[in-house]
C-alpha cells in the first residue's frame, strides 16, 4: 500500500472559519439528495441530476466503498452553524510518482456566491502541499461555467489552456478549461 492509499482509507478531517470537510457517510443522503436533484448543480459536471434519493445513497455507497480501497475521494462539506452537509470537493486522482493531482467539487445553489468554495478549496491546497507533499495540483471545468475557474483563480491556480473537447457530458462534447498551482506558487501566496 502506498502513503497515498493509506490516506485515503482513513481521510482526515479538516477545517476553515466556516466549514468542516470530512469524510462522506451514509447519514448524508438527506442533505446531498437537495442539491443533487438540482439540474443547475450537475449542468457542468459529468454526473447526472439524481432522480430519487436511491441515487444519492448509491452514490454514497460507492464513495465510501472507495476510501476503503485506499481510492482518492472527496470530503463532505459540513456548515459548522448547522451540521448541513451542502457540497463536496476532493481528489479526482493522485499520481505519487509525480506528485500531483487533480482536484473537483460541486456545491448546493443555495450556497452558491458566498465564498464557501473557495473556502473549502484553500483548505484543500493546503493540505495538498503541506500534508500531501504534492507539487503540483491542477483543476477543470467547462468552459461555459466560469465561475468555476474564478474560485480556481482567487485560490492563485493560473489558467493553462483550453482542452477542447475534452468530455462528453449531457450528450455534448464540451470544452474544458484547466487550471493548476505549484507548490512554490502556493507557498509564495501563503507568505503574502
Amino acid at each position: 500500500m502506498s502513503w497515498y492509499t493509506n490516506l485515503f482509507c482513513s481521510l482526515p478531517c479538516l477545517e476553515t472559519d466556516r466549514l468542516l470537510l470530512r469524510p462522506l457517510k451514509m447519514s448524508d443522503a438527506k442533505d446531498m439528495y437537495a442539491y443533487a436533484k438540482d439540474p443547475e448543480v450537475s449542468r457542468y459536471v459529468l454526473w447526472e441530476p439524481h432522480k430519487s434519493i436511491w441515487d444519492t445513497r448509491r452514490f454514497l455507497y460507492f464513495s465510501i466503498g472507495q476510501y476503503r480501497k485506499g481510492f482518492p475521494g472527496s470530503y463532505a462539506m459540513e456548515l459548522k452553524d448547522s451540521g448541513r452537509m451542502i457540497g463536496t470537493i476532493g481528489f479526482m486522482w493522485v499520481n505519487g510518482e509525480f506528485k500531483s493531482a487533480e482536484v473537483g467539487y460541486s456545491m448546493s445553489r443555495d450556497y452558491w456566491n458566498r465564498g464557501l468554495m473557495t473556502e473549502a478549496l484553500q483548505e484543500i491546497l493546503r493540505f495538498g502541499f503541506e500534508e500531501m507533499k504534492l507539487n503540483r495540483i491542477e483543476a477543470q471545468h467547462d468552459t461555459q461555467n466560469p465561475a468555476s475557474g474564478k474560485v480556481m483563480a482567487h485560490c492563485g491556480m493560473r489558467f493553462e489552456g483550453v482542452l477542447r473537447q475534452r468530455v462528453m457530458n449531457k450528450g455534448q462534447y464540451r470544452d474544458a478549461a484547466v487550471y493548476a498551482i505549484l507548490k512554490n506558487e502556493w507557498q509564495y501566496n501563503v507568505q503574502i
